[in-house]
Protein backbone atom coordinates (compact mmCIF):
# COMPACT_ATOMS: atom_id res chain seq x y z
CA UNK A 1 0.00 0.00 0.00
CA UNK A 2 2.84 2.21 1.30
CA UNK A 3 4.79 1.43 -2.64
CA UNK A 4 1.93 1.98 -4.29
CA UNK A 5 0.76 5.34 -2.78
CA UNK A 6 4.17 6.57 -3.11
CA UNK A 7 5.08 5.33 -6.57
CA UNK A 8 1.20 7.47 -7.56
CA UNK A 9 2.66 10.66 -6.24
CA UNK A 10 5.84 10.09 -8.34
CA UNK A 11 3.96 10.07 -11.15
CA UNK A 12 1.79 12.82 -10.29
CA UNK A 13 5.07 14.90 -10.03
CA UNK A 14 6.37 13.68 -13.55
CA UNK A 15 3.30 14.72 -15.34
CA UNK A 16 3.51 18.27 -13.75
CA UNK A 17 6.72 18.64 -14.55
CA UNK A 18 6.45 17.94 -18.34
CA UNK A 19 3.67 20.50 -18.14
CA UNK A 20 5.82 23.31 -16.88
CA UNK A 21 8.84 21.90 -19.50
CA UNK A 22 6.17 23.79 -21.81
CA UNK A 23 7.16 27.37 -21.42
CA UNK A 24 10.96 26.83 -20.78
CA UNK A 25 12.89 28.00 -23.48
CA UNK A 26 14.83 25.41 -26.17
CA UNK A 27 17.75 24.41 -25.16
CA UNK A 28 17.75 24.67 -21.74
CA UNK A 29 17.29 21.26 -20.05
CA UNK A 30 16.48 20.40 -16.37
CA UNK A 31 18.33 17.60 -15.13
CA UNK A 32 17.66 15.55 -12.26
CA UNK A 33 14.11 14.99 -12.58
CA UNK A 34 14.49 11.37 -11.74
CA UNK A 35 17.21 11.11 -9.35
CA UNK A 36 17.43 8.57 -7.37
CA UNK A 37 17.62 10.04 -4.13
CA UNK A 38 14.86 10.84 -2.76
CA UNK A 39 16.09 12.15 0.67
CA UNK A 40 16.97 15.55 -2.32
CA UNK A 41 13.62 15.76 -4.17
CA UNK A 42 12.38 19.26 -2.48
CA UNK A 43 16.18 20.68 -3.44
CA UNK A 44 15.11 18.99 -6.72
CA UNK A 45 11.52 20.92 -6.73
CA UNK A 46 13.13 24.18 -6.23
CA UNK A 47 15.73 24.29 -8.56
CA UNK A 48 13.11 23.22 -11.12
CA UNK A 49 11.01 26.46 -10.71
CA UNK A 50 13.85 28.14 -10.09
CA UNK A 51 15.18 27.81 -13.54
CA UNK A 52 11.46 27.61 -15.16
CA UNK A 53 10.15 30.95 -14.21
CA UNK A 54 13.90 32.55 -15.47
CA UNK A 55 13.81 30.69 -19.05
CA UNK A 56 10.65 32.40 -19.47
CA UNK A 57 10.31 34.59 -22.53
CA UNK A 58 9.41 38.30 -22.82
CA UNK A 59 6.70 37.14 -24.93
CA UNK A 60 5.22 34.37 -22.79
CA UNK A 61 4.99 36.69 -19.64
CA UNK A 62 3.25 39.14 -21.78
CA UNK A 63 0.65 36.43 -22.71
CA UNK A 64 0.23 35.52 -18.92
CA UNK A 65 -0.08 39.09 -18.56
CA UNK A 66 -3.19 39.68 -20.63
CA UNK A 67 -4.56 36.22 -19.60
CA UNK A 68 -4.28 37.49 -15.52
CA UNK A 69 -5.95 40.53 -16.96
CA UNK A 70 -9.64 40.02 -16.05
CA UNK A 71 -8.50 38.85 -12.27
CA UNK A 72 -7.45 42.06 -11.97
CA UNK A 73 -8.42 44.14 -8.13
CA UNK A 74 -11.16 46.14 -10.23
CA UNK A 75 -12.68 43.29 -11.16
CA UNK A 76 -11.82 40.63 -8.21
CA UNK A 77 -14.01 43.24 -6.00
CA UNK A 78 -17.04 43.85 -8.71
CA UNK A 79 -15.92 46.75 -9.55
CA UNK A 80 -16.78 47.28 -13.60
CA UNK A 81 -14.58 49.17 -15.45
CA UNK A 82 -16.06 52.44 -17.73
CA UNK A 83 -17.19 51.20 -20.94
CA UNK A 84 -16.80 53.23 -24.11
CA UNK A 85 -20.29 54.04 -25.75
CA UNK A 86 -21.51 52.37 -29.15
CA UNK A 87 -21.14 54.60 -32.04
CA UNK A 88 -24.30 55.43 -33.95
CA UNK A 89 -24.46 54.20 -37.18
CA UNK A 90 -23.27 56.50 -40.12
CA UNK A 91 -24.93 56.67 -42.96
CA UNK A 92 -22.80 54.17 -45.26
CA UNK A 93 -23.51 52.08 -42.85
CA UNK A 94 -27.31 52.21 -42.88
CA UNK A 95 -27.20 52.22 -46.56
CA UNK A 96 -24.82 49.31 -46.24
CA UNK A 97 -27.45 47.09 -44.41
CA UNK A 98 -30.60 48.61 -46.59
CA UNK A 99 -29.21 47.38 -49.57
CA UNK A 100 -27.94 44.12 -47.72
CA UNK A 101 -31.53 43.45 -47.02
CA UNK A 102 -32.74 44.21 -50.68
CA UNK A 103 -30.10 41.84 -52.42
CA UNK A 104 -31.26 38.79 -49.92
CA UNK A 105 -34.75 39.30 -51.13
CA UNK A 106 -35.80 40.77 -47.27
CA UNK A 107 -34.75 37.07 -46.24
CA UNK A 108 -31.59 37.87 -43.80
CA UNK A 109 -31.50 34.60 -42.99
CA UNK A 110 -29.87 33.76 -46.44
CA UNK A 111 -31.39 30.34 -46.66
CA UNK A 112 -32.31 31.34 -50.36
CA UNK A 113 -36.45 31.87 -49.77
CA UNK A 114 -36.47 35.51 -50.39
CA UNK A 115 -38.79 37.41 -52.68
CA UNK A 116 -37.44 38.59 -56.06
CA UNK A 117 -35.54 42.42 -56.32
CA UNK A 118 -38.57 43.95 -57.95
CA UNK A 119 -40.44 42.95 -55.52
CA UNK A 120 -38.04 43.53 -52.17
CA UNK A 121 -37.91 47.58 -53.84
CA UNK A 122 -41.62 47.95 -53.92
CA UNK A 123 -41.75 46.90 -50.45
CA UNK A 124 -39.03 49.05 -49.39
CA UNK A 125 -40.58 52.30 -50.57
CA UNK A 126 -43.91 50.91 -49.38
CA UNK A 127 -43.30 50.48 -46.21
CA UNK A 128 -40.63 53.57 -45.88
CA UNK A 129 -44.25 55.56 -47.09
CA UNK A 130 -45.87 54.14 -44.64
CA UNK A 131 -43.60 55.04 -42.07
CA UNK A 132 -43.06 58.50 -42.88
CA UNK A 133 -46.32 59.81 -43.85
CA UNK A 134 -48.60 57.36 -41.50
CA UNK A 135 -48.32 59.67 -38.94
CA UNK A 136 -50.00 62.43 -41.69
CA UNK A 137 -53.36 62.80 -39.31
CA UNK A 138 -53.27 66.58 -39.39
CA UNK A 139 -52.91 69.79 -41.76
CA UNK A 140 -49.41 70.70 -41.22
CA UNK A 141 -45.70 70.35 -42.21
CA UNK A 142 -43.95 67.65 -41.48
CA UNK A 143 -41.32 67.34 -38.81
CA UNK A 144 -37.77 68.27 -39.91
CA UNK A 145 -36.46 64.63 -39.18
CA UNK A 146 -39.24 62.60 -41.28
CA UNK A 147 -38.85 65.21 -43.72
CA UNK A 148 -34.98 64.64 -44.16
CA UNK A 149 -35.13 60.75 -43.61
CA UNK A 150 -37.96 60.39 -46.44
CA UNK A 151 -35.92 62.37 -49.40
CA UNK A 152 -32.36 60.37 -47.88
CA UNK A 153 -34.13 57.30 -48.04
CA UNK A 154 -36.27 57.68 -51.29
CA UNK A 155 -32.88 58.78 -52.62
CA UNK A 156 -31.02 55.64 -51.72
CA UNK A 157 -34.07 53.60 -53.35
CA UNK A 158 -34.38 55.68 -56.53
CA UNK A 159 -30.66 55.60 -57.04
CA UNK A 160 -30.90 51.98 -58.98
CA UNK A 161 -32.65 53.75 -61.73
CA UNK A 162 -29.69 55.05 -62.67
CA UNK A 163 -28.18 52.20 -63.71
CA UNK A 164 -31.15 50.47 -66.20
CA UNK A 165 -30.01 51.68 -69.34
CA UNK A 166 -30.75 50.88 -73.10
CA UNK A 167 -28.14 51.40 -75.73
CA UNK A 168 -29.11 54.17 -77.92
CA UNK A 169 -27.46 55.68 -81.19
CA UNK A 170 -25.36 58.70 -80.69
CA UNK A 171 -22.75 60.88 -82.98
CA UNK A 172 -19.19 61.11 -82.30
CA UNK A 173 -16.83 63.00 -84.20
CA UNK A 174 -13.07 61.66 -84.30
CA UNK A 175 -9.78 63.67 -84.08
CA UNK A 176 -9.36 63.90 -88.11
CA UNK A 177 -12.98 65.22 -88.17
CA UNK A 178 -15.00 62.51 -89.01
CA UNK A 179 -18.43 61.75 -87.70
CA UNK A 180 -19.63 57.91 -87.12
CA UNK A 181 -22.63 57.00 -85.25
CA UNK A 182 -22.23 54.56 -82.11
CA UNK A 183 -24.13 53.52 -79.47
CA UNK A 184 -24.33 54.61 -76.22
CA UNK A 185 -25.71 53.79 -73.08
CA UNK A 186 -28.72 56.00 -71.35
CA UNK A 187 -31.22 55.58 -68.53
CA UNK A 188 -34.30 53.72 -69.79
CA UNK A 189 -37.02 55.66 -71.50
CA UNK A 190 -39.64 55.18 -68.97
CA UNK A 191 -37.27 55.77 -65.88
CA UNK A 192 -36.20 59.22 -67.75
CA UNK A 193 -39.85 60.24 -68.15
CA UNK A 194 -41.51 59.46 -64.47
CA UNK A 195 -38.84 59.46 -62.00
CA UNK A 196 -38.13 63.42 -62.31
CA UNK A 197 -42.14 63.99 -63.04
CA UNK A 198 -42.65 62.02 -59.31
CA UNK A 199 -39.70 63.97 -58.09
CA UNK A 200 -41.75 67.35 -58.72
CA UNK A 201 -45.17 65.78 -58.09
CA UNK A 202 -43.61 64.42 -54.50
CA UNK A 203 -41.94 68.08 -54.00
CA UNK A 204 -45.40 69.40 -54.38
CA UNK A 205 -47.20 67.23 -51.87
CA UNK A 206 -44.41 68.22 -49.20
CA UNK A 207 -44.38 72.13 -50.07
CA UNK A 208 -48.46 72.34 -49.64
CA UNK A 209 -48.19 70.65 -46.11
CA UNK A 210 -45.10 73.38 -45.60
CA UNK A 211 -48.10 76.11 -46.55
CA UNK A 212 -50.51 74.64 -43.58
CA UNK A 213 -47.35 76.23 -41.34
CA UNK A 214 -48.74 79.39 -39.61
CA UNK A 215 -52.54 79.16 -40.61
CA UNK A 216 -54.87 80.18 -37.49
CA UNK A 217 -58.03 79.36 -39.39
CA UNK A 218 -58.69 76.04 -38.10
CA UNK A 219 -56.95 73.97 -35.35
CA UNK A 220 -57.54 70.31 -34.09
CA UNK A 221 -58.77 69.13 -30.85
CA UNK A 222 -57.96 65.83 -29.37
CA UNK A 223 -60.45 63.32 -29.48
CA UNK A 224 -60.87 63.00 -25.76
CA UNK A 225 -61.44 66.40 -25.57
CA UNK A 226 -65.01 67.10 -23.92
CA UNK A 227 -64.82 70.50 -26.24
CA UNK A 228 -64.97 69.02 -29.18
CA UNK A 229 -68.48 66.77 -28.06
CA UNK A 230 -70.85 68.85 -30.11
CA UNK A 231 -74.13 67.88 -32.45
CA UNK A 232 -72.68 69.21 -35.94
CA UNK A 233 -70.06 67.09 -36.01
CA UNK A 234 -71.38 64.01 -34.20
CA UNK A 235 -71.30 61.98 -37.84
CA UNK A 236 -68.36 63.04 -38.98
CA UNK A 237 -66.54 62.14 -35.62
CA UNK A 238 -68.25 58.31 -35.80
CA UNK A 239 -66.94 57.66 -39.23
CA UNK A 240 -63.10 59.56 -38.42
CA UNK A 241 -63.21 58.62 -34.78
CA UNK A 242 -59.18 58.06 -34.92
CA UNK A 243 -58.86 61.17 -36.22
CA UNK A 244 -58.59 64.77 -34.22
CA UNK A 245 -61.59 66.81 -34.71
CA UNK A 246 -61.20 69.79 -36.70
CA UNK A 247 -62.35 73.29 -35.13
CA UNK A 248 -63.06 76.44 -37.22
CA UNK A 249 -64.43 80.16 -35.30
CA UNK A 250 -67.93 79.94 -34.66
CA UNK A 251 -68.59 82.27 -37.93
CA UNK A 252 -66.52 79.84 -40.14
CA UNK A 253 -63.17 80.69 -42.11
CA UNK A 254 -62.91 84.06 -43.36
CA UNK A 255 -63.52 84.19 -47.43
CA UNK A 256 -60.00 84.66 -48.52
CA UNK A 257 -58.97 81.97 -46.64
CA UNK A 258 -61.65 79.64 -47.81
CA UNK A 259 -60.49 80.68 -51.72
CA UNK A 260 -56.47 79.68 -50.18
CA UNK A 261 -57.25 76.25 -48.82
CA UNK A 262 -60.02 75.79 -51.71
CA UNK A 263 -56.56 76.38 -54.05
CA UNK A 264 -54.31 74.25 -52.00
CA UNK A 265 -57.04 71.78 -52.77
CA UNK A 266 -57.21 71.86 -56.67
CA UNK A 267 -52.95 72.25 -56.34
CA UNK A 268 -53.32 69.04 -54.64
CA UNK A 269 -56.19 67.09 -57.00
CA UNK A 270 -53.73 68.05 -60.21
CA UNK A 271 -50.69 66.00 -57.85
CA UNK A 272 -53.62 63.24 -57.27
CA UNK A 273 -54.69 62.73 -61.33
CA UNK A 274 -50.94 62.81 -62.04
CA UNK A 275 -49.98 60.09 -60.02
CA UNK A 276 -53.16 57.75 -60.89
CA UNK A 277 -52.00 58.33 -64.32
CA UNK A 278 -48.33 56.73 -64.13
CA UNK A 279 -49.34 54.32 -62.06
CA UNK A 280 -52.11 53.26 -64.32
CA UNK A 281 -50.00 53.15 -67.31
CA UNK A 282 -47.49 51.53 -65.63
CA UNK A 283 -49.69 48.72 -64.57
CA UNK A 284 -51.25 48.29 -67.79
CA UNK A 285 -47.43 47.67 -69.39
CA UNK A 286 -46.75 45.15 -66.42
CA UNK A 287 -47.17 41.53 -68.00
CA UNK A 288 -50.04 39.46 -66.82
CA UNK A 289 -48.42 36.17 -64.75
CA UNK A 290 -49.17 33.07 -65.73
CA UNK A 291 -50.81 32.18 -61.57
CA UNK A 292 -53.65 34.97 -62.71
CA UNK A 293 -54.43 33.62 -65.93
CA UNK A 294 -54.85 29.78 -64.91
CA UNK A 295 -57.26 31.26 -61.85
CA UNK A 296 -59.57 32.78 -64.31
CA UNK A 297 -63.22 30.86 -64.87
CA UNK A 298 -63.35 29.52 -68.63
CA UNK A 299 -65.81 32.29 -70.02
CA UNK A 300 -66.66 36.09 -69.88
CA UNK A 301 -69.75 34.95 -68.99
CA UNK A 302 -68.92 32.90 -65.42
CA UNK A 303 -66.89 35.75 -64.83
CA UNK A 304 -69.19 38.17 -64.54
CA UNK A 305 -72.36 36.79 -63.82
CA UNK A 306 -75.43 35.81 -65.66
CA UNK A 307 -76.93 40.00 -64.59
CA UNK A 308 -74.21 41.38 -65.23
CA UNK A 309 -72.93 39.91 -68.53
CA UNK A 310 -76.46 40.18 -69.89
CA UNK A 311 -76.60 43.77 -68.94
CA UNK A 312 -73.29 44.37 -70.75
CA UNK A 313 -73.83 42.49 -74.08
CA UNK A 314 -77.61 44.40 -75.12
CA UNK A 315 -77.60 45.99 -77.94
CA UNK A 316 -77.69 49.70 -76.14
CA UNK A 317 -75.63 49.90 -73.55
CA UNK A 318 -75.37 52.48 -71.13
CA UNK A 319 -72.57 52.77 -68.63
CA UNK A 320 -74.22 54.87 -66.38
CA UNK A 321 -77.17 53.46 -66.22
CA UNK A 322 -75.64 50.06 -65.67
CA UNK A 323 -73.64 51.89 -62.74
CA UNK A 324 -77.05 52.86 -61.19
CA UNK A 325 -78.34 49.83 -60.87
CA UNK A 326 -75.27 47.86 -59.26
CA UNK A 327 -74.88 47.51 -55.70
CA UNK A 328 -72.20 49.89 -54.73
CA UNK A 329 -73.29 50.42 -51.07
CA UNK A 330 -69.67 49.34 -49.93
CA UNK A 331 -66.27 48.95 -50.53
CA UNK A 332 -66.28 45.10 -50.95
CA UNK A 333 -69.18 45.41 -53.24
CA UNK A 334 -67.30 48.11 -55.71
CA UNK A 335 -64.13 45.98 -55.39
CA UNK A 336 -65.92 42.78 -56.42
CA UNK A 337 -67.13 44.75 -59.53
CA UNK A 338 -63.88 45.56 -60.45
CA UNK A 339 -62.47 42.54 -60.07
CA UNK A 340 -64.75 40.60 -62.22
CA UNK A 341 -64.64 43.25 -64.92
CA UNK A 342 -61.12 42.93 -65.04
CA UNK A 343 -61.27 39.50 -65.13
CA UNK A 344 -63.66 39.28 -68.08
CA UNK A 345 -61.20 41.50 -70.08
CA UNK A 346 -58.40 39.63 -69.75
CA UNK A 347 -60.37 36.63 -71.04
CA UNK A 348 -61.96 38.32 -74.11
CA UNK A 349 -58.38 39.87 -75.07
CA UNK A 350 -56.71 35.95 -74.78
CA UNK A 351 -59.29 34.62 -76.65
CA UNK A 352 -58.88 37.69 -79.56
CA UNK A 353 -55.71 37.46 -79.89
CA UNK A 354 -56.02 33.65 -80.26
CA UNK A 355 -53.48 32.44 -77.47
CA UNK A 356 -55.98 30.09 -76.38
CA UNK A 357 -57.08 28.41 -79.75
CA UNK A 358 -55.93 24.80 -78.33
CA UNK A 359 -58.09 25.20 -74.77
CA UNK A 360 -61.24 24.40 -74.03
CA UNK A 361 -62.01 28.60 -73.92
CA UNK A 362 -64.08 28.22 -77.57
CA UNK A 363 -67.05 30.46 -77.96
CA UNK A 364 -69.70 31.02 -80.59
CA UNK A 365 -69.19 34.74 -79.94
CA UNK A 366 -67.53 36.31 -82.98
CA UNK A 367 -64.41 38.50 -82.38
CA UNK A 368 -65.86 41.79 -83.33
CA UNK A 369 -68.52 41.31 -80.30
CA UNK A 370 -65.55 40.59 -78.23
CA UNK A 371 -63.63 43.68 -78.94
CA UNK A 372 -67.01 45.36 -78.58
CA UNK A 373 -67.44 43.83 -75.10
CA UNK A 374 -63.98 44.53 -73.80
CA UNK A 375 -64.45 48.67 -74.61
CA UNK A 376 -67.69 48.88 -72.48
CA UNK A 377 -66.18 46.94 -69.48
CA UNK A 378 -63.34 49.34 -70.14
CA UNK A 379 -65.75 51.89 -70.05
CA UNK A 380 -67.26 50.50 -66.67
CA UNK A 381 -63.40 50.69 -65.38
CA UNK A 382 -62.97 53.84 -66.21
CA UNK A 383 -65.99 55.46 -64.60
CA UNK A 384 -64.95 53.50 -61.33
CA UNK A 385 -61.31 54.65 -61.19
CA UNK A 386 -62.89 58.33 -61.90
CA UNK A 387 -65.31 58.06 -59.61
CA UNK A 388 -63.94 55.95 -56.59
CA UNK A 389 -60.17 57.43 -57.13
CA UNK A 390 -59.54 55.81 -53.63
CA UNK A 391 -60.50 52.15 -54.20
CA UNK A 392 -57.81 49.67 -53.20
CA UNK A 393 -55.82 47.78 -55.80
CA UNK A 394 -57.71 44.98 -57.92
CA UNK A 395 -56.81 41.03 -57.66
CA UNK A 396 -55.14 41.98 -61.38
CA UNK A 397 -52.86 44.73 -59.81
CA UNK A 398 -51.97 42.93 -56.64
CA UNK A 399 -50.91 39.23 -59.32
CA UNK A 400 -48.85 42.10 -60.98
CA UNK A 401 -46.99 43.46 -58.25
CA UNK A 402 -46.17 40.20 -56.99
CA UNK A 403 -44.85 38.42 -59.81
CA UNK A 404 -43.36 41.24 -61.61
CA UNK A 405 -39.87 40.87 -62.60
CA UNK A 406 -39.15 44.27 -63.80
CA UNK A 407 -36.78 46.29 -61.54
CA UNK A 408 -37.51 49.41 -63.11
CA UNK A 409 -41.35 49.03 -63.48
CA UNK A 410 -41.54 47.52 -59.54
CA UNK A 411 -40.28 51.32 -58.82
CA UNK A 412 -41.96 53.57 -61.06
CA UNK A 413 -45.92 51.58 -59.86
CA UNK A 414 -44.87 51.99 -56.22
CA UNK A 415 -43.44 55.57 -56.07
CA UNK A 416 -46.48 56.55 -57.90
CA UNK A 417 -48.81 54.69 -55.39
CA UNK A 418 -47.26 56.23 -52.73
CA UNK A 419 -47.20 59.32 -54.08
CA UNK A 420 -51.21 59.03 -55.13
CA UNK A 421 -52.06 58.05 -51.35
CA UNK A 422 -50.52 60.62 -49.59
CA UNK A 423 -52.06 63.29 -51.91
CA UNK A 424 -55.18 61.30 -51.59
CA UNK A 425 -54.68 61.59 -47.67
CA UNK A 426 -53.99 65.14 -48.23
CA UNK A 427 -57.25 66.02 -49.85
CA UNK A 428 -59.40 63.90 -47.54
CA UNK A 429 -57.73 66.27 -44.56
CA UNK A 430 -58.74 69.45 -46.40
CA UNK A 431 -62.12 68.08 -46.98
CA UNK A 432 -62.32 67.67 -43.70
CA UNK A 433 -61.92 71.44 -43.15
CA UNK A 434 -63.79 72.68 -45.67
CA UNK A 435 -66.74 70.27 -44.43
CA UNK A 436 -66.38 71.66 -40.53
CA UNK A 437 -66.23 75.50 -42.23
CA UNK A 438 -69.63 74.15 -44.46
CA UNK A 439 -71.24 72.96 -41.39
CA UNK A 440 -70.31 75.85 -38.89
CA UNK A 441 -72.25 78.30 -41.76
CA UNK A 442 -74.93 76.10 -42.90
CA UNK A 443 -75.70 73.41 -39.66
CA UNK A 444 -78.28 72.09 -42.20
CA UNK A 445 -75.45 69.99 -44.37
CA UNK A 446 -74.95 68.31 -40.60
CA UNK A 447 -77.31 64.87 -42.13
CA UNK A 448 -77.22 62.55 -39.93
CA UNK A 449 -76.46 59.46 -43.14
CA UNK A 450 -73.33 61.71 -44.48
CA UNK A 451 -72.24 58.86 -47.34
CA UNK A 452 -71.85 61.13 -50.15
CA UNK A 453 -69.97 59.53 -53.68
CA UNK A 454 -66.98 60.40 -54.88
CA UNK A 455 -67.75 63.08 -57.16
CA UNK A 456 -69.75 65.37 -54.70
CA UNK A 457 -68.81 66.66 -51.59
CA UNK A 458 -70.82 69.55 -49.55
CA UNK A 459 -67.71 71.04 -49.46
CA UNK A 460 -67.28 71.36 -52.90
CA UNK A 461 -70.48 73.16 -53.34
CA UNK A 462 -70.06 75.36 -51.02
CA UNK A 463 -66.41 76.59 -51.86
CA UNK A 464 -66.48 77.69 -55.65
CA UNK A 465 -63.02 77.50 -57.05
CA UNK A 466 -61.68 80.89 -56.91
CA UNK A 467 -60.88 83.21 -60.32
CA UNK A 468 -57.64 84.49 -60.55
CA UNK A 469 -58.23 87.81 -60.16
CA UNK A 470 -59.33 87.10 -56.38
CA UNK A 471 -56.84 84.43 -56.28
CA UNK A 472 -54.15 86.66 -57.26
CA UNK A 473 -54.99 89.75 -54.72
CA UNK A 474 -55.27 87.61 -51.68
CA UNK A 475 -51.99 85.33 -52.54
CA UNK A 476 -50.33 88.47 -52.90
CA UNK A 477 -51.86 89.79 -49.08
CA UNK A 478 -51.12 86.83 -47.38
CA UNK A 479 -47.74 85.81 -45.43
CA UNK A 480 -48.33 82.32 -46.41
CA UNK A 481 -46.18 82.04 -49.45
CA UNK A 482 -48.75 80.20 -52.11
CA UNK A 483 -48.55 76.72 -53.27
CA UNK A 484 -46.32 76.16 -56.81
CA UNK A 485 -48.86 74.51 -59.43
CA UNK A 486 -47.78 71.98 -61.22
CA UNK A 487 -47.04 73.72 -64.63
CA UNK A 488 -44.06 75.81 -62.37
CA UNK A 489 -42.75 72.33 -60.97
CA UNK A 490 -42.73 70.27 -64.34
CA UNK A 491 -41.44 73.69 -66.58
CA UNK A 492 -44.65 73.97 -68.27
CA UNK A 493 -44.73 77.49 -69.68
CA UNK A 494 -48.52 79.12 -69.02
CA UNK A 495 -47.86 81.51 -72.09
CA UNK A 496 -47.90 78.79 -74.83
CA UNK A 497 -50.40 77.23 -77.24
CA UNK A 498 -49.08 73.36 -76.41
CA UNK A 499 -46.43 71.33 -75.49
CA UNK A 500 -45.89 67.23 -75.63
CA UNK A 501 -44.96 65.14 -73.36
CA UNK A 502 -44.04 62.07 -74.71
CA UNK A 503 -44.85 58.63 -72.64
CA UNK A 504 -42.70 56.38 -70.77
CA UNK A 505 -42.47 53.97 -73.66
CA UNK A 506 -42.82 56.81 -76.66
CA UNK A 507 -45.70 55.70 -77.64
CA UNK A 508 -48.30 58.75 -75.96
CA UNK A 509 -47.93 62.13 -76.71
CA UNK A 510 -50.16 64.86 -74.92
CA UNK A 511 -51.21 67.39 -76.33
CA UNK A 512 -52.25 70.62 -74.61
CA UNK A 513 -54.01 73.53 -76.95
CA UNK A 514 -55.68 75.25 -73.64
CA UNK A 515 -53.25 75.58 -70.69
CA UNK A 516 -49.76 73.68 -70.60
CA UNK A 517 -50.54 73.04 -67.12
CA UNK A 518 -53.40 71.67 -66.83
CA UNK A 519 -52.85 68.02 -65.87
CA UNK A 520 -56.60 67.32 -66.82
CA UNK A 521 -56.11 67.20 -70.34
CA UNK A 522 -53.30 65.08 -69.79
CA UNK A 523 -55.86 62.29 -67.75
CA UNK A 524 -58.58 63.39 -70.38
CA UNK A 525 -56.56 62.06 -73.66
CA UNK A 526 -55.18 59.06 -72.16
CA UNK A 527 -58.46 57.91 -70.81
CA UNK A 528 -59.88 58.43 -74.03
CA UNK A 529 -57.04 56.15 -75.87
CA UNK A 530 -57.37 53.97 -73.55
CA UNK A 531 -61.40 52.86 -74.71
CA UNK A 532 -60.75 54.23 -78.06
CA UNK A 533 -59.88 51.48 -80.81
CA UNK A 534 -61.66 51.78 -83.74
CA UNK A 535 -63.91 48.83 -83.52
CA UNK A 536 -65.20 46.58 -86.40
CA UNK A 537 -68.30 46.69 -84.99
CA UNK A 538 -69.79 50.10 -84.30
CA UNK A 539 -73.20 50.66 -82.47
CA UNK A 540 -75.11 54.00 -81.93
CA UNK A 541 -74.63 53.37 -78.64
CA UNK A 542 -70.90 53.16 -78.75
CA UNK A 543 -70.40 57.04 -79.27
CA UNK A 544 -73.36 57.79 -76.80
CA UNK A 545 -71.71 56.68 -73.36
CA UNK A 546 -67.87 57.96 -74.92
CA UNK A 547 -69.44 61.08 -74.32
CA UNK A 548 -70.82 60.13 -70.96
CA UNK A 549 -67.36 60.62 -70.21
CA UNK A 550 -66.33 64.19 -71.10
CA UNK A 551 -67.88 64.72 -67.03
CA UNK A 552 -65.39 62.68 -66.29
CA UNK A 553 -62.27 64.22 -67.33
CA UNK A 554 -61.64 65.97 -63.79
CA UNK A 555 -61.83 64.14 -60.82
CA UNK A 556 -64.14 65.69 -57.78
CA UNK A 557 -63.17 65.44 -54.41
CA UNK A 558 -62.44 62.39 -52.57
CA UNK A 559 -64.10 61.89 -48.92
CA UNK A 560 -63.29 59.06 -46.51
CA UNK A 561 -64.59 55.84 -47.15
CA UNK A 562 -64.61 54.91 -43.61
Amino acid sequence: MVRAFHRQISMQKSKSFHFRKMFEIPGKHIHGLFDKDHDEAGESDSKIYSKSFESRSSLDQQFEIQLNSDHSPAASLGIEAPRMPPKPPTEADLMKERFAKLLLGEDMSGAGNGVSSALALSNAITNLAASVFGEQSKLEPMSSERKARWRKEIEWLLSVTDYIVEFAPSQQIAKDGTSMEIMTTRQRTDLLMNIPALRKLDAMLIDTLDNFRDQNEFWYVSKNDENSEDNTNSQRKSDKWWLPTVKVPPTGMSEPAGKWIQFQKDNVNQVLKAAMAINAQILSEMEIPENYIESLPKNGRESLGESVYKSITVEYFDPGQFLSTMDMSTEHKVLDLKNRIEASIVIWRRKMTNKDSKSAWSSAVSIEKRELFEERAETILLMLKHQFPGLPQSSLDISKIQYNKDVGQAILESYSRVIESLAYTVMSRIDDVLYADSVTKNPSLAVSSRRYSLDSSPAATEQTSPNSEDENSYLQSSETPPSMTLSDFMGWSSTKGGSDIKNTNSTRDIEDTNSTGDIEEYVKEKDEKSITKSPKLTTPSKSYYLEKLEYLNALKSPIARH
